[in-house]
Protein backbone atom coordinates (compact mmCIF):
# COMPACT_ATOMS: atom_id res chain seq x y z
CA UNK A 1 0.00 0.00 0.00
CA UNK A 2 0.96 3.49 -0.98
CA UNK A 3 1.36 5.74 2.03
CA UNK A 4 0.07 9.40 0.87
CA UNK A 5 1.82 12.43 2.74
CA UNK A 6 -0.11 15.92 3.26
CA UNK A 7 3.25 18.29 3.37
CA UNK A 8 0.60 21.19 4.27
CA UNK A 9 -0.58 18.37 7.45
CA UNK A 10 2.73 17.47 8.64
CA UNK A 11 4.20 21.52 7.91
CA UNK A 12 0.99 22.28 11.00
CA UNK A 13 1.62 19.18 12.67
CA UNK A 14 5.40 20.10 13.40
CA UNK A 15 4.92 23.82 14.28
CA UNK A 16 2.36 22.64 16.67
CA UNK A 17 4.83 19.85 18.25
CA UNK A 18 8.07 22.76 18.57
CA UNK A 19 5.29 25.63 19.90
CA UNK A 20 4.42 23.10 22.57
CA UNK A 21 7.90 21.94 23.47
CA UNK A 22 8.83 25.51 23.56
CA UNK A 23 6.42 27.11 25.32
CA UNK A 24 7.64 24.32 28.18
CA UNK A 25 11.40 25.20 28.05
CA UNK A 26 10.26 29.05 28.25
CA UNK A 27 9.03 28.44 31.74
CA UNK A 28 12.19 27.21 32.81
CA UNK A 29 13.92 30.06 30.81
CA UNK A 30 12.05 32.95 32.31
CA UNK A 31 13.39 31.51 35.80
CA UNK A 32 17.02 32.54 34.25
CA UNK A 33 18.54 35.41 35.93
CA UNK A 34 21.19 38.08 33.78
CA UNK A 35 24.11 36.22 34.57
CA UNK A 36 22.67 33.29 33.07
CA UNK A 37 21.16 34.44 30.03
CA UNK A 38 24.40 36.31 29.26
CA UNK A 39 26.63 33.00 28.95
CA UNK A 40 24.11 31.61 27.08
CA UNK A 41 24.28 34.54 24.62
CA UNK A 42 27.75 34.58 24.70
CA UNK A 43 27.79 31.00 24.13
CA UNK A 44 25.23 30.76 20.96
CA UNK A 45 27.49 33.98 19.43
CA UNK A 46 30.72 32.48 19.92
CA UNK A 47 29.63 29.11 18.42
CA UNK A 48 28.13 30.80 15.29
CA UNK A 49 30.97 32.79 14.81
CA UNK A 50 33.18 30.30 14.00
CA UNK A 51 30.69 29.07 11.53
CA UNK A 52 30.22 32.65 9.61
CA UNK A 53 31.58 31.71 6.24
CA UNK A 54 30.84 27.87 6.42
CA UNK A 55 26.71 29.35 6.85
CA UNK A 56 27.14 31.68 4.47
CA UNK A 57 28.40 29.08 1.65
CA UNK A 58 25.32 27.13 2.77
CA UNK A 59 23.10 30.02 2.03
CA UNK A 60 24.60 31.07 -1.59
CA UNK A 61 24.28 27.30 -2.46
CA UNK A 62 21.06 26.88 -1.57
CA UNK A 63 19.18 30.16 -2.46
CA UNK A 64 21.37 30.71 -5.39
CA UNK A 65 21.44 34.32 -4.34
CA UNK A 66 24.16 36.66 -2.98
CA UNK A 67 27.89 36.47 -2.65
CA UNK A 68 29.91 34.17 -0.26
CA UNK A 69 31.87 36.82 0.90
CA UNK A 70 29.15 39.33 1.77
CA UNK A 71 26.52 36.71 3.45
CA UNK A 72 30.22 35.97 5.64
CA UNK A 73 30.15 39.60 6.80
CA UNK A 74 26.54 39.38 7.58
CA UNK A 75 26.87 36.58 9.44
CA UNK A 76 29.86 38.01 11.82
CA UNK A 77 27.77 41.79 11.58
CA UNK A 78 24.88 39.75 13.81
CA UNK A 79 27.51 37.09 15.86
CA UNK A 80 29.67 40.28 16.77
CA UNK A 81 28.43 43.58 16.26
CA UNK A 82 25.20 42.80 17.30
CA UNK A 83 25.94 40.76 20.46
CA UNK A 84 28.51 43.48 21.74
CA UNK A 85 25.74 46.43 21.67
CA UNK A 86 23.08 43.85 23.55
CA UNK A 87 25.30 42.16 25.68
CA UNK A 88 25.48 44.57 28.46
CA UNK A 89 22.10 45.13 27.65
CA UNK A 90 19.84 44.20 30.93
CA UNK A 91 16.30 42.72 30.59
CA UNK A 92 16.20 40.22 33.35
CA UNK A 93 14.87 41.11 36.65
CA UNK A 94 15.31 45.29 38.05
CA UNK A 95 16.56 46.54 34.39
CA UNK A 96 16.47 50.71 35.96
CA UNK A 97 15.34 52.06 38.46
CA UNK A 98 14.52 56.02 39.07
CA UNK A 99 15.29 56.87 42.91
CA UNK A 100 13.33 60.26 42.73
CA UNK A 101 10.06 58.91 41.46
CA UNK A 102 10.38 55.73 43.03
CA UNK A 103 9.59 53.59 40.12
CA UNK A 104 11.55 49.99 39.76
CA UNK A 105 11.62 49.02 36.14
CA UNK A 106 11.52 45.04 36.01
CA UNK A 107 12.04 43.02 32.86
CA UNK A 108 9.51 40.03 31.56
CA UNK A 109 9.93 37.58 29.18
CA UNK A 110 7.05 38.36 26.32
CA UNK A 111 7.02 34.39 25.60
CA UNK A 112 7.12 32.35 22.52
CA UNK A 113 7.88 34.10 19.64
CA UNK A 114 7.27 33.27 16.78
CA UNK A 115 10.19 34.08 13.91
CA UNK A 116 9.63 33.84 10.19
CA UNK A 117 13.07 34.20 7.77
CA UNK A 118 13.62 35.47 4.21
CA UNK A 119 15.46 33.94 1.65
CA UNK A 120 17.45 37.09 1.01
CA UNK A 121 19.59 37.18 4.48
CA UNK A 122 18.40 33.57 5.69
CA UNK A 123 21.87 33.34 8.20
CA UNK A 124 22.23 36.27 9.51
CA UNK A 125 18.88 36.74 9.94
CA UNK A 126 18.39 33.52 11.85
CA UNK A 127 21.16 34.39 14.37
CA UNK A 128 20.37 37.80 14.69
CA UNK A 129 16.31 36.48 15.63
CA UNK A 130 17.90 34.12 18.06
CA UNK A 131 20.08 36.05 20.44
CA UNK A 132 17.75 38.88 20.36
CA UNK A 133 14.89 36.49 21.17
CA UNK A 134 17.12 34.33 24.19
CA UNK A 135 18.48 37.57 25.54
CA UNK A 136 15.06 38.55 26.33
CA UNK A 137 14.40 35.06 27.87
CA UNK A 138 12.03 34.37 25.01
CA UNK A 139 11.81 30.50 23.66
CA UNK A 140 11.39 30.93 19.82
CA UNK A 141 10.46 28.76 16.58
CA UNK A 142 11.98 29.68 13.07
CA UNK A 143 9.90 29.43 10.27
CA UNK A 144 12.37 29.59 6.96
CA UNK A 145 11.91 30.71 3.50
CA UNK A 146 10.96 26.98 1.48
CA UNK A 147 13.89 27.99 -0.53
CA UNK A 148 16.49 28.11 2.65
CA UNK A 149 15.75 25.79 4.65
CA UNK A 150 18.98 23.71 5.06
CA UNK A 151 21.08 26.45 5.92
CA UNK A 152 18.95 27.76 8.31
CA UNK A 153 18.62 24.72 10.11
CA UNK A 154 21.75 24.70 10.24
CA UNK A 155 22.41 28.24 11.79
CA UNK A 156 19.94 27.36 14.23
CA UNK A 157 21.54 23.71 15.32
CA UNK A 158 24.82 25.62 15.95
CA UNK A 159 23.58 28.22 17.98
CA UNK A 160 20.58 25.30 19.98
CA UNK A 161 23.62 23.22 20.90
CA UNK A 162 25.82 26.05 22.21
CA UNK A 163 22.83 27.31 24.19
CA UNK A 164 21.80 24.36 25.91
CA UNK A 165 25.54 23.34 27.02
CA UNK A 166 25.55 26.53 28.14
CA UNK A 167 22.44 26.27 30.53
CA UNK A 168 19.43 26.66 28.38
CA UNK A 169 16.51 24.67 28.81
CA UNK A 170 16.11 22.14 25.61
CA UNK A 171 13.68 22.83 23.07
CA UNK A 172 14.54 26.90 23.82
CA UNK A 173 15.59 27.38 19.87
CA UNK A 174 13.13 25.30 17.35
CA UNK A 175 13.15 25.29 13.84
CA UNK A 176 10.40 24.04 10.96
CA UNK A 177 11.96 21.27 8.63
CA UNK A 178 8.61 20.85 6.49
CA UNK A 179 7.51 24.36 5.40
CA UNK A 180 4.75 25.50 3.98
CA UNK A 181 2.67 28.69 3.81
CA UNK A 182 0.11 26.39 5.99
CA UNK A 183 2.33 25.83 8.20
CA UNK A 184 3.93 29.57 8.79
CA UNK A 185 0.54 30.44 9.64
CA UNK A 186 -0.42 27.97 12.08
CA UNK A 187 2.62 29.10 13.65
CA UNK A 188 1.57 32.81 13.60
CA UNK A 189 -2.00 32.05 14.49
CA UNK A 190 -1.76 28.90 17.36
CA UNK A 191 -2.36 29.92 20.79
CA UNK A 192 0.99 29.80 22.51
CA UNK A 193 2.89 32.06 19.93
CA UNK A 194 3.18 35.23 21.77
CA UNK A 195 4.66 37.79 19.71
CA UNK A 196 5.79 37.25 15.90
CA UNK A 197 9.17 38.60 14.21
CA UNK A 198 8.49 38.68 10.45
CA UNK A 199 10.98 39.54 7.80
CA UNK A 200 9.97 38.46 3.96
CA UNK A 201 7.35 39.95 1.40
CA UNK A 202 4.50 42.34 1.81
CA UNK A 203 2.36 39.63 1.75
CA UNK A 204 3.99 37.84 4.65
CA UNK A 205 4.30 40.60 6.33
CA UNK A 206 1.07 41.70 6.65
CA UNK A 207 -0.09 37.76 7.58
CA UNK A 208 1.44 38.06 10.71
CA UNK A 209 -0.28 41.54 10.99
CA UNK A 210 -3.53 39.72 10.54
CA UNK A 211 -2.59 36.79 12.83
CA UNK A 212 -4.53 38.73 15.95
CA UNK A 213 -0.65 38.27 17.40
CA UNK A 214 1.68 41.32 18.88
CA UNK A 215 4.38 41.46 15.56
CA UNK A 216 7.56 43.37 14.75
CA UNK A 217 7.68 43.37 10.76
CA UNK A 218 9.49 45.43 8.20
CA UNK A 219 8.53 47.37 5.09
CA UNK A 220 10.06 47.56 1.82
CA UNK A 221 12.89 49.54 1.55
CA UNK A 222 13.12 51.60 -2.20
CA UNK A 223 16.13 53.81 -0.68
CA UNK A 224 17.05 57.25 -2.47
CA UNK A 225 21.03 58.06 -2.16
CA UNK A 226 21.14 61.61 -2.90
CA UNK A 227 24.62 63.18 -3.65
CA UNK A 228 24.81 67.22 -3.29
CA UNK A 229 27.11 69.41 -4.92
CA UNK A 230 28.92 70.12 -1.92
CA UNK A 231 29.54 66.87 -1.28
CA UNK A 232 32.87 64.88 -1.36
CA UNK A 233 31.93 63.05 -4.43
CA UNK A 234 34.31 60.69 -4.57
CA UNK A 235 33.80 59.14 -1.44
CA UNK A 236 29.79 59.47 -2.41
CA UNK A 237 29.41 57.49 -5.06
CA UNK A 238 32.14 55.16 -3.68
CA UNK A 239 29.42 54.26 -0.76
CA UNK A 240 26.84 53.87 -2.70
CA UNK A 241 28.16 51.68 -5.32
CA UNK A 242 29.26 49.30 -2.43
CA UNK A 243 26.01 49.60 -0.84
CA UNK A 244 23.86 48.75 -4.06
CA UNK A 245 26.34 45.88 -4.70
CA UNK A 246 26.95 44.56 -0.94
CA UNK A 247 25.89 40.64 -1.16
CA UNK A 248 23.92 41.79 -4.48
CA UNK A 249 21.86 44.61 -3.17
CA UNK A 250 19.96 41.60 -1.48
CA UNK A 251 19.22 43.53 2.50
CA UNK A 252 16.39 45.80 1.90
CA UNK A 253 17.95 49.48 2.65
CA UNK A 254 20.38 48.94 0.19
CA UNK A 255 20.71 52.01 -2.45
CA UNK A 256 18.00 51.94 -5.16
CA UNK A 257 18.13 55.04 -7.21
CA UNK A 258 21.10 57.93 -6.96
CA UNK A 259 19.73 61.35 -7.22
CA UNK A 260 22.55 63.92 -8.29
CA UNK A 261 22.60 67.83 -8.10
CA UNK A 262 22.93 68.81 -11.39
CA UNK A 263 25.92 70.91 -11.09
CA UNK A 264 28.13 67.39 -10.08
CA UNK A 265 26.73 65.81 -12.43
CA UNK A 266 29.90 64.80 -14.90
CA UNK A 267 32.17 63.94 -11.57
CA UNK A 268 29.16 61.88 -11.07
CA UNK A 269 29.26 59.91 -13.98
CA UNK A 270 33.24 60.19 -14.07
CA UNK A 271 33.47 58.46 -10.75
CA UNK A 272 30.49 55.39 -11.45
CA UNK A 273 32.73 54.50 -14.35
CA UNK A 274 35.71 54.45 -11.91
CA UNK A 275 34.09 52.19 -9.60
CA UNK A 276 33.06 49.71 -12.72
CA UNK A 277 28.90 50.73 -13.13
CA UNK A 278 27.76 50.70 -16.52
CA UNK A 279 25.37 53.02 -17.78
CA UNK A 280 23.03 50.96 -19.72
CA UNK A 281 21.89 52.71 -23.52
CA UNK A 282 18.23 53.12 -24.25
CA UNK A 283 17.81 50.18 -25.67
CA UNK A 284 19.38 48.70 -22.95
CA UNK A 285 16.81 49.89 -20.08
CA UNK A 286 13.51 48.51 -22.76
CA UNK A 287 15.59 45.18 -22.05
CA UNK A 288 15.89 45.48 -18.73
CA UNK A 289 12.32 46.67 -18.12
CA UNK A 290 11.08 43.63 -19.54
CA UNK A 291 13.42 41.15 -17.36
CA UNK A 292 13.34 43.30 -13.61
CA UNK A 293 9.67 43.88 -13.66
CA UNK A 294 6.70 41.00 -14.30
CA UNK A 295 3.38 41.98 -16.51
CA UNK A 296 1.53 42.58 -13.46
CA UNK A 297 4.29 45.22 -12.31
CA UNK A 298 6.15 43.26 -9.66
CA UNK A 299 9.42 42.52 -9.02
CA UNK A 300 10.35 39.12 -10.85
CA UNK A 301 12.05 37.44 -8.37
CA UNK A 302 14.32 35.47 -10.71
CA UNK A 303 16.40 38.68 -10.84
CA UNK A 304 16.75 38.93 -6.92
CA UNK A 305 20.70 38.80 -5.28
CA UNK A 306 21.89 37.79 -8.65
CA UNK A 307 25.05 39.29 -10.38
CA UNK A 308 24.81 42.46 -13.61
CA UNK A 309 26.43 39.81 -15.89
CA UNK A 310 23.54 37.38 -15.55
CA UNK A 311 20.74 39.60 -14.95
CA UNK A 312 22.25 41.45 -18.42
CA UNK A 313 21.92 37.93 -20.20
CA UNK A 314 18.81 37.51 -19.32
CA UNK A 315 18.03 40.86 -21.03
CA UNK A 316 19.21 39.97 -23.88
CA UNK A 317 22.63 41.83 -23.74
CA UNK A 318 26.21 41.51 -22.38
CA UNK A 319 28.50 43.52 -20.32
CA UNK A 320 32.16 42.88 -19.46
CA UNK A 321 32.99 40.81 -16.58
CA UNK A 322 34.45 43.29 -13.97
CA UNK A 323 30.90 45.63 -13.97
CA UNK A 324 29.86 45.46 -10.55
CA UNK A 325 26.37 47.51 -11.41
CA UNK A 326 24.06 48.46 -14.10
CA UNK A 327 22.97 52.52 -14.00
CA UNK A 328 19.84 53.15 -15.53
CA UNK A 329 19.05 56.61 -16.23
CA UNK A 330 15.30 57.31 -15.26
CA UNK A 331 13.69 60.18 -15.62
CA UNK A 332 10.35 59.60 -13.49
CA UNK A 333 8.67 57.21 -10.83
CA UNK A 334 6.04 55.13 -10.87
CA UNK A 335 4.67 51.90 -12.42
CA UNK A 336 5.09 53.44 -15.48
CA UNK A 337 8.73 53.53 -14.67
CA UNK A 338 9.27 49.85 -13.59
CA UNK A 339 12.88 50.33 -12.87
CA UNK A 340 12.29 53.18 -10.50
CA UNK A 341 10.61 50.53 -8.12
CA UNK A 342 13.18 48.34 -4.95
CA UNK A 343 14.94 45.96 -7.21
CA UNK A 344 17.29 43.87 -4.18
CA UNK A 345 19.72 43.45 -7.06
CA UNK A 346 22.57 45.62 -8.69
CA UNK A 347 20.47 47.49 -10.55
CA UNK A 348 20.57 51.46 -9.77
CA UNK A 349 18.45 54.45 -10.76
CA UNK A 350 20.21 57.79 -11.48
CA UNK A 351 18.19 61.21 -11.55
CA UNK A 352 19.92 64.29 -12.45
CA UNK A 353 18.52 67.15 -10.54
CA UNK A 354 18.75 70.83 -10.83
CA UNK A 355 19.13 71.92 -6.72
CA UNK A 356 18.41 70.37 -3.47
CA UNK A 357 14.87 71.39 -3.26
CA UNK A 358 14.19 69.38 -6.34
CA UNK A 359 16.05 66.68 -5.67
CA UNK A 360 14.23 66.34 -1.93
CA UNK A 361 11.07 66.15 -4.01
CA UNK A 362 12.41 63.08 -6.45
CA UNK A 363 13.54 61.24 -3.09
CA UNK A 364 10.11 61.68 -1.63
CA UNK A 365 8.60 60.59 -4.50
CA UNK A 366 10.87 57.64 -5.14
CA UNK A 367 10.26 57.17 -1.06
CA UNK A 368 6.62 57.15 -1.70
CA UNK A 369 6.78 54.21 -4.51
CA UNK A 370 7.24 50.97 -1.68
CA UNK A 371 9.49 52.80 0.58
CA UNK A 372 7.83 55.27 2.96
CA UNK A 373 9.23 54.97 6.43
CA UNK A 374 12.66 53.14 5.67
CA UNK A 375 16.28 54.39 4.60
CA UNK A 376 17.58 57.48 2.40
CA UNK A 377 20.66 58.23 2.59
CA UNK A 378 22.31 61.95 1.72
CA UNK A 379 26.10 63.21 0.97
CA UNK A 380 26.41 66.65 1.89
CA UNK A 381 29.07 68.99 3.40
CA UNK A 382 25.99 71.14 4.08
CA UNK A 383 24.64 71.28 7.35
CA UNK A 384 21.21 73.21 6.83
CA UNK A 385 20.47 71.03 3.80
CA UNK A 386 21.57 68.23 5.56
CA UNK A 387 18.85 69.32 8.75
CA UNK A 388 16.33 70.09 6.29
CA UNK A 389 16.17 66.33 5.17
CA UNK A 390 16.38 64.74 8.47
CA UNK A 391 13.57 66.72 9.61
CA UNK A 392 11.45 66.41 7.01
CA UNK A 393 12.13 62.95 4.85
CA UNK A 394 9.95 60.29 5.43
CA UNK A 395 12.19 57.77 6.21
CA UNK A 396 12.99 57.07 9.94
CA UNK A 397 16.93 56.07 9.12
CA UNK A 398 18.53 59.10 7.10
CA UNK A 399 22.27 58.42 6.82
CA UNK A 400 24.71 61.35 6.23
CA UNK A 401 27.87 61.00 4.21
CA UNK A 402 27.93 56.58 4.56
CA UNK A 403 26.43 54.07 2.47
CA UNK A 404 22.69 53.33 3.15
CA UNK A 405 23.11 49.54 3.29
CA UNK A 406 25.86 49.75 5.75
CA UNK A 407 24.61 52.80 7.88
CA UNK A 408 21.12 51.51 8.84
CA UNK A 409 21.83 48.64 10.14
CA UNK A 410 24.61 50.30 12.73
CA UNK A 411 27.77 48.80 10.63
CA UNK A 412 28.57 52.21 9.92
CA UNK A 413 26.87 54.68 12.26
CA UNK A 414 25.85 54.60 15.89
CA UNK A 415 22.18 53.68 15.36
CA UNK A 416 21.32 50.12 17.15
CA UNK A 417 22.71 46.99 15.46
CA UNK A 418 20.12 45.47 14.02
CA UNK A 419 18.44 43.11 10.95
CA UNK A 420 14.86 44.02 11.57
CA UNK A 421 14.33 47.64 10.61
CA UNK A 422 10.78 49.07 11.24
CA UNK A 423 9.32 51.38 8.82
CA UNK A 424 6.87 53.31 11.58
CA UNK A 425 3.53 53.96 10.29
CA UNK A 426 3.43 54.95 6.88
CA UNK A 427 5.66 51.74 6.11
CA UNK A 428 2.99 49.75 7.75
CA UNK A 429 4.54 48.97 10.67
CA UNK A 430 4.40 49.38 14.84
CA UNK A 431 7.50 51.07 15.48
CA UNK A 432 10.15 53.16 12.80
CA UNK A 433 13.40 51.42 15.49
CA UNK A 434 15.51 49.37 14.66
CA UNK A 435 14.58 46.14 16.95
CA UNK A 436 17.18 45.24 19.56
CA UNK A 437 16.18 42.62 22.58
CA UNK A 438 14.12 45.39 24.97
CA UNK A 439 11.68 45.26 22.09
CA UNK A 440 11.03 41.60 23.27
CA UNK A 441 10.68 42.18 26.74
CA UNK A 442 7.55 43.81 28.98
CA UNK A 443 8.35 45.82 31.54
CA UNK A 444 6.78 45.85 34.65
CA UNK A 445 7.02 48.86 37.27
CA UNK A 446 7.48 48.68 41.08
CA UNK A 447 5.99 52.37 41.95
CA UNK A 448 5.77 53.71 45.27
CA UNK A 449 3.62 56.32 46.95
CA UNK A 450 5.15 59.73 46.20
CA UNK A 451 2.17 62.02 46.88
CA UNK A 452 -0.61 60.64 50.07
CA UNK A 453 -4.00 61.32 48.95
CA UNK A 454 -4.53 63.41 51.47
CA UNK A 455 -1.73 65.67 51.32
CA UNK A 456 -2.62 66.71 47.83
CA UNK A 457 -2.89 70.78 47.05
CA UNK A 458 -2.67 73.34 44.48
CA UNK A 459 0.87 73.18 44.83
CA UNK A 460 1.16 69.87 42.53
CA UNK A 461 -1.57 71.21 39.84
CA UNK A 462 1.32 72.04 37.03
CA UNK A 463 2.68 68.44 37.54
CA UNK A 464 -0.70 66.71 36.92
CA UNK A 465 -2.07 69.54 34.31
CA UNK A 466 -5.35 69.62 36.68
CA UNK A 467 -5.16 73.40 37.05
CA UNK A 468 -4.70 76.21 35.16
CA UNK A 469 -1.27 77.61 34.59
CA UNK A 470 -2.09 81.18 35.49
CA UNK A 471 -1.98 79.56 39.32
CA UNK A 472 1.79 79.48 40.33
CA UNK A 473 2.72 77.05 42.84
CA UNK A 474 4.28 79.67 45.39
CA UNK A 475 0.62 81.43 46.29
CA UNK A 476 -1.08 78.31 46.95
CA UNK A 477 1.48 76.43 49.24
CA UNK A 478 -0.09 74.32 51.72
CA UNK A 479 -4.19 75.09 50.22
CA UNK A 480 -5.69 71.84 50.68
CA UNK A 481 -8.60 71.07 47.60
CA UNK A 482 -10.74 68.34 46.83
CA UNK A 483 -10.57 67.35 42.62
CA UNK A 484 -12.81 70.52 41.64
CA UNK A 485 -12.02 72.73 44.63
CA UNK A 486 -14.49 74.38 46.59
CA UNK A 487 -15.70 77.54 45.23
CA UNK A 488 -15.01 80.04 48.88
CA UNK A 489 -11.37 77.80 48.91
CA UNK A 490 -10.56 79.06 45.22
CA UNK A 491 -11.59 82.94 46.18
CA UNK A 492 -9.25 82.87 48.47
CA UNK A 493 -6.49 81.66 46.62
CA UNK A 494 -7.83 83.99 43.90
CA UNK A 495 -8.03 87.08 46.11
CA UNK A 496 -4.39 86.12 47.27
CA UNK A 497 -2.74 85.54 44.50
CA UNK A 498 -4.16 89.45 43.37
CA UNK A 499 -3.13 90.81 46.08
CA UNK A 500 0.67 89.84 45.47
CA UNK A 501 0.50 89.81 41.94
CA UNK A 502 -1.53 92.46 41.16
CA UNK A 503 -5.33 93.81 39.87
CA UNK A 504 -7.31 91.85 37.79
CA UNK A 505 -8.55 92.73 34.71
CA UNK A 506 -12.27 92.52 35.80
CA UNK A 507 -13.88 92.45 38.93
CA UNK A 508 -12.81 88.96 41.32
CA UNK A 509 -15.95 86.96 40.43
CA UNK A 510 -16.03 83.45 39.63
CA UNK A 511 -17.87 82.73 37.02
CA UNK A 512 -19.46 79.14 37.88
CA UNK A 513 -21.16 76.05 35.98
CA UNK A 514 -24.66 75.72 36.66
CA UNK A 515 -24.87 72.38 37.40
CA UNK A 516 -22.57 71.52 39.57
CA UNK A 517 -21.09 74.96 40.58
CA UNK A 518 -17.38 73.92 39.24
CA UNK A 519 -15.63 77.24 38.87
CA UNK A 520 -14.53 77.73 34.82
CA UNK A 521 -12.38 80.33 34.65
CA UNK A 522 -10.78 83.67 36.10
CA UNK A 523 -8.70 86.23 33.87
CA UNK A 524 -6.17 87.69 35.14
CA UNK A 525 -4.60 90.71 34.05
CA UNK A 526 -1.42 90.35 30.91
CA UNK A 527 1.93 91.17 32.13
CA UNK A 528 4.28 93.05 30.17
CA UNK A 529 6.63 90.52 28.83
CA UNK A 530 8.89 93.49 27.25
CA UNK A 531 9.56 94.14 23.41
CA UNK A 532 9.92 91.51 20.49
CA UNK A 533 13.00 89.43 20.14
CA UNK A 534 14.88 89.13 17.08
CA UNK A 535 16.17 85.56 17.32
CA UNK A 536 15.11 82.07 19.32
CA UNK A 537 16.90 78.37 19.49
CA UNK A 538 16.02 75.71 21.22
CA UNK A 539 18.14 76.84 24.21
CA UNK A 540 15.80 79.85 24.55
CA UNK A 541 12.82 78.19 24.54
CA UNK A 542 14.02 75.32 27.39
CA UNK A 543 15.06 78.56 29.06
CA UNK A 544 12.10 80.29 29.39
CA UNK A 545 9.56 77.21 30.28
CA UNK A 546 12.18 76.42 33.15
CA UNK A 547 11.81 79.88 34.38
CA UNK A 548 7.76 80.31 33.21
CA UNK A 549 8.01 82.83 31.17
CA UNK A 550 6.64 84.13 27.62
CA UNK A 551 8.27 84.66 24.45
CA UNK A 552 7.45 87.51 22.67
CA UNK A 553 7.77 87.21 19.11
CA UNK A 554 6.87 89.03 16.20
CA UNK A 555 6.80 88.47 11.96
CA UNK A 556 10.77 89.41 11.70
CA UNK A 557 11.36 87.05 14.59
CA UNK A 558 13.37 83.88 13.44
CA UNK A 559 13.05 80.96 15.04
CA UNK A 560 15.13 77.66 14.21
CA UNK A 561 13.31 74.11 13.83
CA UNK A 562 14.74 72.86 17.10
CA UNK A 563 13.07 76.15 18.85
CA UNK A 564 10.43 75.28 17.38
CA UNK A 565 10.30 71.83 18.06
CA UNK A 566 11.23 72.11 21.53
CA UNK A 567 8.03 74.75 21.96
CA UNK A 568 5.42 72.69 20.50
CA UNK A 569 2.58 72.29 22.71
CA UNK A 570 4.07 74.68 25.57
CA UNK A 571 1.97 77.75 24.46
CA UNK A 572 5.21 79.86 25.34
CA UNK A 573 5.00 81.93 21.98
CA UNK A 574 3.10 85.67 22.26
CA UNK A 575 2.64 88.31 19.80
CA UNK A 576 4.61 91.51 20.53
Amino acid sequence: MVQLKDIDLLSVQEARLLLRSGEQAGLDLAKLDQKQIDAIVEAMAGAVRGSAEDLARLAVEETGRGKVSDKTIKNLFASTDVYRYIRSLKTCGIIAENKDKKVVDIGVPVGLIAAIVPTTNPTSTTIFKILAAIKGRNPIVISPHPQAVKCTVETARIMNEAAIKAGAPEHSIGCMETVTLEGTAELMRHKRTRMILATGGPGLVKAAYSSGKPAFGVGPGNVPAFIEKTADVGKAVKDVIAGKTFDNGLLCSSEQALVCDAPVEQEVLKELALNKAYIVTEEERVLLETVVATPEGRLNSDIVGQSPQKIAEMAGFSIESDVVCLVVRLQGVGREHPLSMEKLSPILALYVEDGWEVACQRCIDILSFGGLGHTMSIHSNDQEIIMEFGLHKPAYRVCVNTSSAHGSIGLTTGVPPSLTLGCGTPGGNITSDNITPLHLINVRRLAFETRPLDSLSFEQAEETGSRSSAVNEESLDGVQVNEWGLRETVRSVVEAYVKEKGSLSEPADLETDSVDDRPSRVRFAQPDWGPPTDFVCEHDVRSAFAAGRKIVIDQKTIITPAGRDAADGKDLFISG
